[in-house]
């Protein structure tokens, strides 16, 4: 056929649509929501939205480690489908209203189904079951949104208003689970009411859950001995379609802010377009960044920001009201407040990328904080749901407000923050004992018993993030105040072993003493918290470096016991003290250990950090069910992963500085506000060249081992030359 020139017009429109295509690649293709959900990594792989309130997914079994978000790969034992949980937590909480379908005509497969047919993508989850019954979960930020397609049109739903993740399990024990319920059919195609539970914390939840067809009759099921609220199987009659589906939104506050959570989200029956609203939300930012990089690596990296970005989770409702961490109901500023905030955990590494990846929440991150600071006397610990559960220690909601004031936000006040840093400082509550610490300038192990040691370096932390942000607003007494109790680390520091040690009230070193034996409080109580003495000597590293230096003597000496650390063989590693993902005493797993590798940086070994940097990446990172060695916690080790691959980490995370480290991939373009860009180069970049030297910002060679938040959001050009020596 003779080809004309309107032809080749036509033809050339049609590849260039094609090349359009291509080249329009949506990350979200990229996010594997299986990983890390066999071992310890305890993510789950049902949907949710950036920052959402629910997450509805299945529940393999409702209590223990294993099963902290109700989920692991290798379960096969399907419970149902709860509508919220954590990602990447130690402990279980969560799990409100569990939805089973069953096919009537195959009730003896209702707990089974075909562990091949799961798959999990971006704002979606679906298996079959073995009695037949296709499930689709996908949701809106407060309205969960569930498909089930039946064999026949014969059907039944358990609905189970009792269950729960709990930590433990005793048998027709409630505690733990519902302790109050007031649960009331409005119709024949909806059910509402709210629960009180206690587990890890004490929380009240109320929901609005409604059919897309009318259900025949209900049986009220006989439940656990003492069970406060109840379950029921619903049978229903479908059309020729003997698809069913059902909206379950959430509310903190009452049953009507369910109700209009429901109608403001999802106030029609189109599965498709909530699945496709909920991709569009979580492609706003994980465009936000775009790497160059394998496959792969693609599917760990934007695997990794879906997991940073799932919490902390924004509980109020759609007109903003929430209720508190006193049960008090208010509205919260811009209708944000946020919850799930594990604060010993993201401080380090999560809550500085939040700030350059979605600043627009940062604000109301800190307000939150600050209204729990209004309600309760002192700054929030570990909340879920609003409620604090005093997990971890310390209170490192303080070096994350001083962070956000070091990088310039401003929708807070400062002087009320810096209010709110001193008050919970000076004020004594669960895990903070002034009066003892200031007496002595340590806990002491003899009247505290577990985690002394650690306790005193990570106050000691916190109190040297009050005096920065006290110095910053001319307020000097506060400032030399905090800057002396920041130096309380150096009074349990043991120069003839050079680790820090548990000390009694007499000034006298616990014995015996092993700087390998990690200890934790819920099992192996002790001076250090999931962790040993090797771990946490390097706490004070996060913003006293020359104290560390004038303390072993010097930079050399420094270097010596960093190379040690590195080196040292671990003790009988203990997956349940963070003791995972070992080199040396290294132990990626948990947190104290993550920003050890860069302070090779302020040595004159910096190389060797490197080196341990790409060994990490490539060894502990994978794309695989059990890719992730350790707990997530709420998007922290997910955090690590991503700023190391870019080739920077906060060693002091409230400093508005980041450490250079080794980037990983070839080119990465961060997109920011007002149309601006933030492109890191890694030249010759191979598995072979793994390091970096000479590094450049902008054409001009970095004087500090480190770039700043600043930097980084002004936009602009980070260049490395990577090579193999």
């Amino acid at each position: 056929m003779k080809t004309t020139r309107l032809h080749l017009f036509f033809l050339f429109l049609s590849l260039s649509g094609a090349i359009s295509t291509i080249w329009a690649q949506h990350n979200a293709e990229f996010v594997r929501p299986f990983i890390g959900t066999d071992g310890t990594g305890h993510t789950f792989p049902g949907p949710s939205m950036p920052f959402g309130m629910v997450q509805p997914g299945p529940d393999n079994q409702d209590y223990g480690w294993n099963h902290t978000s109700g989920y692991q790969y290798k379960d096969t034992f399907l419970m149902g489908f709860s509508q919220t949980r954590f990602s990447g937590t130690g402990i279980n909480e969560m799990g409100d209203i569990l939805l089973l379908p069953i096919n009537p005509q195959q009730a003896q497969l209702k707990n089974a189904y075909f562990k091949e047919s799961e798959t999990a993508s971006v704002g979606y989850y679906g298996l079959t079951k073995q009695d037949g019954v296709k499930v689709a979960l996908t949701c809106t930020e407060r309205v969960a949104f569930h498909q089930y397609t039946f064999p026949q049109k014969d059907a039944q739903v358990l609905v189970d208003f009792q269950h729960g993740l709990r930590f433990v399990f005793e048998e027709n024990d409630p505690k733990g689970l519902v302790l109050e319920s007031d649960i009331k059919f409005e119709n024949d195609s909806t059910i509402s009411g709210y629960c009180s539970t206690s587990n890890w914390v004490n929380r009240r939840y109320y929901f609005t859950v409604s059919f897309s067809k009318p259900f025949a009759h209900s049986t009220l099921l006989a439940g656990a001995q003492n069970a406060k609220a109840p379950k029921y199987l619903l049978d229903f009659t479908l059309n020729k379609e003997k698809v069913l589906q059902v909206k379950i939104a959430l509310s903190t506050v009452d049953v009507e802010g369910a109700k209009r959570n429901m109608e403001a989200e999802v106030d029609h029956w189109d599965f498709q377009k909530v699945r496709d609203a909920n991709q569009n939300g979580w492609e706003n930012y994980l465009s936000r960044i775009d790497i160059k990089a394998p496959q792969k690596q693609k599917e760990i990296f934007y695997t990794s920001l879906y997991h940073l970005l799932l919490q902390p989770s924004n509980i109020a409702d759609v007109d903003g009201r929430y209720r508190g961490a006193t049960d008090q109901i208010s509205v919260a500023p811009h209708k944000a407040y946020y919850s799930t905030l594990s604060n010993w955990d993201i401080y380090r590494g999560a809550f500085p990328l939040l700030q350059i990846i979605a600043p627009e929440k940062i604000d109301g991150m800190v307000q939150t904080m600050l209204l729990h600071h209004e309600a309760k006397g002192f700054l929030p610990i570990w909340t879920a749901w609003a409620q604090d559960n005093y997990c971890m220690i310390g209170n490192h909601a303080i070096p994350m407000i001083l962070s956000a004031a070091n990088n310039g936000f401003t929708g807070f006040d400062a002087n009320e923050a810096l209010q709110a840093m001193v008050e919970t400082s000076t004020k004594s509550h669960i895990n903070s004992d002034w009066e003892l610490y200031n007496k002595f300038g340590y806990y002491p192990y003899d009247l505290l018993d577990n985690e002394a040691v650690s306790r005193t370096l990570e106050s000691a932390y916190d109190d040297w993030c009050v005096a920065e942000m006290a110095g910053q607003l001319g307020k000097q007494d506060i400032e030399k105040a905090f800057l002396k109790r920041a130096l309380f680390y150096q009074n349990i520091y043991d120069s003839s072993t050079t680790f820090f040690r548990g000390k009694d009230t007499q000034g006298k070193w616990r014995t015996p003493f092993d700087p390998l034996m990690a200890t934790s409080p819920l099992n192996y109580p002790g001076d250090y918290t999931e962790a040993n003495a090797w771990q946490y000597f390097w706490t004070p590293a996060q913003y006293d470096i020359p104290g560390l230096f004038e303390l072993l003597g010097g930079q050399a000496n420094f270097t010596k016991k960093l190379n040690a650390f590195f080196t040292t063989e671990a003790l009988r590693p203990n997956k349940f003290l963070g003791q995972e993902a070992m080199i040396g005493q290294y132990a990626h797993g948990n947190e104290p250990s993550h920003h050890i590798i860069y302070l090779y940086a302020f040595t004159d070994q910096f190389k060797t950090g490197q080196k341990y940097i790409h060994q990490v990446i490539n060894d502990f990172h994978q794309n695989t069910p059990n890719g992730m060695i350790g707990n997530d916690d709420c998007g922290q080790m997910s955090a690590w992963y991503l700023l190391s691959t870019l080739g920077f980490y906060p060693v002091n995370p409230a400093a508005g500085t980041f450490v250079i480290g080794s980037p990983q991939v070839k080119k990465a373009t961060l997109h920011l506000a007002q149309n601006k860009r933030f492109v890191i180069k890694a030249q010759n970049i191979s598995e072979v060249n793994i390091y970096q030297e000479n590094p450049t910002l902008n054409n001009a060679p970095l004087q500090q081992p480190f770039i700043r938040y600043t930097d980084i959001m002004s936009g602009g050009v980070l260049k490395f030359q990577m090579s193999p020596h």
